[in-house]
Formats: structure tokens, sequence, C-alpha cells
């Protein structure tokens, strides 16, 4: 592996750690987005996650890849689930399910 790759994987980890931990520690339950600059930043999470979802789904449509069957369960189950619990972990946790049983059944 050349030294490139490593230190790469040890900056994306160090962010992706401190932006995971920083919120636990830091008080922003008060915070409200008042300017324009505050609000670019409050929807930079949720377009972050919509960019990793799009770049982790898009390979799994292209044609030869085989049945999309378990990909549609997954994202009808974690779809389902948030509405009707409201909670992102029961989400993750139906979505995947949905996937792994949908392989199983399939085969």
């Amino acid at each position: 592996m050349s030294v490139d790759v490593i230190q790469l994987g040890l900056i994306v980890g160090a962010f992706t750690w401190a932006f995971r931990f920083a919120p636990t520690r830091l008080d922003l339950a008060n915070d409200r987005p008042e300017g324009l600059f505050d609000r670019f930043l409050s929807a930079t999470g949720p377009a972050a996650i919509a960019t990793l979802f799009t770049a982790s789904v898009l390979p799994m449509l292209k044609p030869g890849l085989g049945d999309q069957a378990p990909l549609a369960m997954g994202m009808l189950a974690v779809i389902g689930a948030h509405f009707w619990f409201r909670s992102t972990a029961i989400a993750t946790l139906s979505g995947a399910a949905a996937y792994g049983m949908t392989i199983f059944v399939l085969g």
C-alpha cells in the first residue's frame, strides 16, 4: 500500500471521528441559524447524506449488476420505518434487515 493511501485514510478517519465526536461534546441545542452562512452550514449535513447515498447506490443501478430487488426492498423499508417510527436507528436496522432478507429469499 502506498504512503498516499495511508495518509488519505488517516486524514479521512480523523475528520470522520471529529464530525461524530464534536456534536456529543458541544452544546448546540440553543443555536439557531440566523444568517445566510449559518443556514448554509445547517443544510450541509442533509446534503452530505444525500450525496453519500447517491454515491453508494449509483453503482448498483447500472445494468448488468444483477437484480435490483434487494436495493428496492431496503430503500422501501428505510423510508417506511422512518415515517412509521420517526427513528433513524430503527429505519437503518429495518433497511438492513429487508436488504438481507431479500438476498436470502432470492438466493
